[in-house]
């Protein structure tokens, strides 16, 4: 049952802010560039004084269709430049991780190929993968996995790692950034793939992962044109997802963007999922900081699971 709902930040970043936010916009620095991008749920005023958001290097100004729109450039800004994240593990022992570095740029869909706020959760399994004695190493799924961040994060640790997206783009985007990372040595499969169907394989070759990720977008498609829709699809997802977890799992974490989910929603298919495999389960809200007034801005919701 749930009794509190957790709200996670990730204060270690040095190469990510907040600057500031309201009246429906984010201010934010990616290593030495801003950007204003829209944020809809920013429904206070802006702290910062007019010309601090007018000096941004670029505004990304949305279109009448959800996720369009264009960047507006002030400033140069590279095709594509470097930033990093240095490991906070949860973990009561010194890990030795390395910290990630890995290439961002502006995207037509508004993103920069890094949401910093999942470093709560890169944090979190890296400790939980690194006090593990399993032998061999833990096995991860990363369905839904992007510019591989998180599945860096668990190779980086001492996981094996299977890392799945639709997009190959994503996919040769991520394998750039194991190469910035220094872990071209890791054991990490890159599969372009349509994540229902892949987990249905791996339950018919009885494939098991001792931890699974899971970042689903509101809708997508999958290489073959697979449609997806977060709430009709995720519940069969996740059902499939029980049929690879190991007899002795680490983690399950799922977080969910842009839709209208209480975090309770989340825990409680997250809790059907994991029935019977005890551990602890919690959920609530990434948040991330502003450096201007100190307001919380959530950026997603989360439910995740631990043995």
């Amino acid at each position: 049952m749930v009794t509190e709902i957790h709200l996670l930040s990730s204060p270690q970043w040095q190469d990510y802010e907040l600057l500031d936010s309201g009246n429906g916009q984010k201010l934010e620095r990616f290593g030495p560039y801003s950007f204003v991008r829209p944020e809809v749920q920013a429904l206070w005023s802006k702290a910062l004084p007019v010309e601090k958001w007018q000096a941004a290097d670029a505004v990304f100004l949305p279109s009448a269709e959800e996720s369009g729109g264009h960047w507006a450039f002030k400033k140069k800004v590279p095709e594509q430049w470097e930033m990093g994240y240095s490991f906070n593990p949860v973990s009561g022992k010194e890990t030795g991780l390395k910290a990630l570095r890995f290439s961002v740029m502006t995207t037509p869909g508004r993103h920069l190929g890094v949401f910093p706020e999942g470093a709560a959760h890169w944090d979190w399994m890296a400790g939980l993968i690194n006090s593990a004695v399993k032998k061999p190493p833990a096995n991860v799924l990363n369905l839904f996995g992007y510019t591989g961040l998180a599945s860096l994060a668990c190779a980086a640790a001492g996981a094996k790692v299977t890392h799945v997206d639709a997009s190959k783009k994503s996919v040769s985007w991520a394998r750039l950034n194991q190469a910035r990372s220094g872990l071209d040595d890791k054991p990490i499969r890159w599969i372009v793939d349509d994540a229902m169907k892949f987990v249905e394989r791996e339950a018919r070759r009885g494939v098991k992962y001792d931890g699974i990720l899971l970042d689903p977008p509101k809708f997508g498609r999958g290489p073959k044109g697979e449609v997806w829709e977060v709430y009709k699809s995720l519940p069969d997802l996740l059902g499939t997802c029980r049929a690879v977890l190991s007899d002795r799992p680490l983690f399950v974490v799922l977080t969910v963007y842009a839709v209208k989910l209480p975090a309770i929603h989340a825990y409680s298919a997250l809790a059907e999922m994991v029935k019977g495999c005890g551990g602890d389960l919690e959920c609530g809200e990434l948040v991330t900081k502003e450096k201007s007034a100190g307001r919380l801005l959530s950026q997603a919701v989360y439910a995740r699971w631990n043995s």
